[in-house]
């Protein structure tokens, strides 16, 4: 029996759990381990187990793993597919190598390419949710998303979505093809959506609003507490948030979350879970592993009243810096 309410994404018809599961640290990234080694069969046990506990909706991208995630989530679902919805992205330029060339690439023979493979290694016949991951500064979103509504029109997918993207591109998009959601970083953390007027937009269009990195990479489950914490291939230890004075800075911010977190007798990785849920949007939290699964969707039943709403933003209100939330390179990919 189910134990996760579930909720509209958007106002295209799609119906997804109110939080779903991020799958991306179950695969490195360019030799990268994400947040910890992963282990093949623990991970496809977790994504069963989500499956039991109403958590069906899985999210990855062609990027995780060179492929290989799409790849594992298909093993995962495997005879079961549409008790599932999957969730994949394009956008990361992979060549018929199966490198990535970072490059970003929208253009529309592309996203037709990049859709067959990604249909071929997640072993099905349609993708629900199809996601550009990052904005293509050299290909026009409206020529992008014509191609992502043609892909709709041959029942190769069903809803399309983008990541990472401005008001201002939201709005031409929507106007080719209507979107079903919009995936963004959002956390206690990390609030542009919010600051820039994005989830505004969103609300004002019947647009979903996809939380990815809703525990901040980690830094909100009040396990980390030294940068000594993170194995050595560990991404984060290239990101600005965790480098430096930032990471003692929010190692206060996030032990004082941790302290309402104990008033209520939860952890803090479900106090802030509850919160992003709690703003409307439907969060998707990386795990590979059947505990923090449980954990998690654990949190979808905590209520939060507006004082302890209120409580937890005043530790980080809109504005704070608590740091780029990528590295100079990547953060030069968000479109602004």
């Amino acid at each position: 029996m189910s134990s996760i309410t579930t909720t509209a994404l958007g106002s295209q018809g799609l119906i997804v759990p109110l939080q779903g599961l991020g799958c991306m640290g179950m695969s490195q990234i360019a030799g990268n381990d994400i947040y910890g080694k992963a282990n093949e069969a623990e991970s496809i046990a977790t994504i069963h187990r989500s499956l039991e506990l109403g958590g069906n909706f899985l999210d990855t991208a062609d990027l995780y793993g060179n492929t290989q995630n799409e790849r594992l989530i298909a093993k995962a679902i495997k005879g079961n597919r549409d008790a599932y919805i999957i969730a994949t992205k394009f956008g990361f330029e992979i060549d018929d190598n199966e490198q990535l060339t970072w490059q970003i690439n929208g253009r529309p023979d592309y996203v037709k390419k990049a859709a067959e493979r990604s249909l071929k290694n997640l072993g099905t016949d349609y993708i629900d949710l199809y996601y550009l991951h990052r904005l293509d500064p050299n290909t026009p979103i409206e020529d992008t998303v014509g191609a992502m509504a043609e892909l709709v029109k041959e029942g190769k997918v069903k809803y399309i979505g983008l990541s990472e993207v401005s008001s201002a591109t939201i709005k031409k998009a929507h106007a080719i093809h209507p979107l079903t959601a919009v995936q963004t970083e959002y956390s206690l953390f990390e609030r542009t959506v919010e600051e820039a007027g994005i989830m505004q937009t969103l609300q004002e269009m019947g647009i979903g609003f996809v939380a990815y990195s809703p525990l901040s990479r980690g830094f909100l489950n009040g396990q980390i507490k030294s940068p000594e914490d993170f194995p050595e291939n560990d991404f984060r230890k290239t990101i600005p948030r965790f480098q430096g004075e930032n990471f003692y800075k929010n190692l206060e911010l996030a032990n004082a979350i941790q302290s309402i977190a104990n008033t209520k007798s939860i952890t803090a990785s479900q106090l802030a879970l509850a919160w992003v849920i709690a703003k409307g949007a439907v969060a998707i939290p990386g795990t590979k592993r059947i505990k923090y699964i449980e954990e998690n969707i654990a949190a979808t039943n905590v209520v939060l009243n507006a004082d302890e709403m209120q409580q937890l933003e005043n530790i980080v209100p809109l504005g704070v810096s608590t740091g780029d939330r990528y590295d100079s390179l990547s953060m030069t990919m968000i479109d602004k």
